[in-house]
C-alpha cells in the first residue's frame, strides 16, 4: 500500500468526539485501531470487558483485510488487479464481492449520470493519484487517459457475474467505494456476533451501531476543508447511519499557482470544481461511499438537486465563497443535528436546502 493513502488523506477525517461515560457505568467506550487498505481503521466499541471483545474485533479486522486483499490497487495480487489485467481479452469472472461491488458502481454510474465512474484509474493515473508522481499531465497525455474511461464501455453480466472491457487499456479503480463496502461488511460481523453499540470507522468513512454510553448518538466532527481547524461543525449520527466525504484537502497537485484536486470528473477528464468538500449521511457506510464522489463531481447546484431526488441520503455540501466565507449547504433533514464550531461562525455561512 502507497503512503499516499494515510490518515490525511481520508476523504473526510471524521471523528468521533468524546462524550464520557457516566459515573458508575460499567460499560464504557473502548478502541481498537489498525491499519488497512493504506490507511487507518477504528472501532470503537462500548463494552464492560475490553480484553473479551478482542476475539469479535479480530474478526472485523478481519473483514478489512479481506476487502483490502480482493479490491485494492496498489497491488499486483488483487482480484481487481487480475481483472485489469485480462477483461479486455475476455470475460472474466469475478470473485462476488467484486461482482458486488461493480454492480452497485454501475447502478450509481447510472442514477448520477456519469458523475461516478470506476473506469477512471487511467486520469487518476495520469495525474500521478495513484502510483505518482503527482503531476498536470499534458493536454494529449489527458487525451489519451480519457479515451480509455467510460462505463458504458464495461460489459458486467450479473446473471454469470462476469465483467469484459470493450476498450484496449481500460482499467477499474473500486477506491471510491470500498472502503464504505468495507465498513459495512466490519459492521455487520460485529452485529453477528452480539455487538449492539460501536462505531465502526475507516479513514473517515463511518457506520453506527447502537449509541456509546449516556446518550442516543454519536458526535461525528467535520474537518474543516481548509484545515484551518480540525473540525469546522459536527453532525449527530444515529444507530444504523452511515457517514462519509469527498473532499479536496487531502490530495492534490499544485501548478502556475493552481491546485488541482483528486477528484476526477470522469466526463471531462479534470479535477471536479465547484465544491470543496461533501459529506453524505446514509443508511449505512456503504451507500455513504458510494454517493459522496458523485455528488463532488456534479456540483454545487447539481449535487443539491441530485441530493433531493435520493430519498436515503442526506448532505452538507461547502461552496467556496469570497472573502473569506464559505457557504455550507445542509439538507433540511439534518438541520437539527448540525451545529458549526464557534470558531468557525466567521469563517462559513449556512444555507438550509
Amino acid at each position: 500500500m502507497s503512503p499516499i493513502l494515510d490518515s490525511l488523506c481520508a476523504a473526510l477525517l471524521l471523528a468521533a468526539l468524546p462524550l464520557g461515560a457516566a459515573a458508575g457505568e460499567a460499560r464504557r467506550s473502548v478502541s481498537y485501531s489498525t491499519h488497512t487498505m493504506g490507511t487507518y481503521a477504528n472501532l470503537i466499541l462500548v463494552t464492560a470487558d475490553s480484553a473479551a471483545m478482542v476475539p469479535v474485533v479480530d474478526r472485523a479486522f478481519a473483514a478489512f483485510q479481506r476487502v483490502d486483499s480482493l479490491m485494492s490497487n496498489w497491488t499486483t495480487t488483487s482480484e481487481v488487479a487480475r481483472v485489469n489485467r485480462v477483461a479486455a481479452n475476455r470475460p472474466t469472472p469475478l470473485e462476488p464481492e467484486v461482482a458486488e461491488v461493480v454492480k452497485t458502481s454501475l447502478e450509481v454510474w447510472r442514477k448520477s449520470e456519469g458523475a461516478f465512474d470506476i473506469t477512471v484509474e487511467p486520469l487518476v493515473r495520469a495525474w500521478g493519484f495513484l502510483g505518482g508522481p503527482r503531476r498536470v499531465p499534458s493536454a494529449e497525455e489527458a487525451r489519451a487517459a480519457s479515451r480509455r474511461v467510460g462505463a458504458q464501455w464495461l460489459h458486467y453480466d450479473d446473471a454469470r457475474r462476469t465483467l469484459r472491457f470493450e476498450r484496449p487499456g481500460m482499467k477499474i479503480d473500486l477506491g471510491g467505494i470500498a472502503k464504505g463496502y468495507a465498513v459495512e461488511c466490519a459492521a455487520e460481523t460485529l452485529k453477528a456476533h452480539g455487538v449492539t453499540d460501536a462505531l465502526v470507522n475507516v479513514s473517515g468513512n463511518m457506520e453506527a451501531i447502537g449509541s456509546p454510553v449516556g446518550s442516543d448518538h454519536w458526535r461525528i466532527g467535520i474537518r474543516d476543508p481548509r484545515d484551518r481547524m480540525p473540525y469546522f461543525a459536527r453532525l449527530d449520527l444515529y444507530a444504523n447511519q452511515g457517514i462519509s466525504t469527498s473532499a479536496k484537502y487531502e490530495q492534490f497537485v499544485a501548478q502556475d499557482g493552481k491546485t488541482y484536486g483528486h477528484i476526477m470528473d470522469p466526463r471531462t477528464g479534470r479535477p471536479a470544481e465547484g465544491l470543496i468538500s461533501v459529506t453524505v449521511v446514509a443508511p449505512n457506510g456503504y451507500v455513504s461511499d458510494a454517493w459522496d464522489t458523485p455528488l463532488f463531481v456534479l456540483g454545487p447546484a447539481a449535487a443539491r438537486r441530485k441530493a433531493l431526488e435520493l430519498p436515503d441520503i442526506a448532505v452538507v455540501l461547502v461552496q467556496p465563497g469570497t472573502a473569506g466565507v464559505d457557504t455550507v449547504w445542509v439538507e433540511s433533514s439534518l438541520a437539527s443535528r448540525f451545529a458549526l464550531e464557534p470558531e468557525a461562525r466567521e469563517l462559513f455561512r449556512v444555507v438550509l436546502f
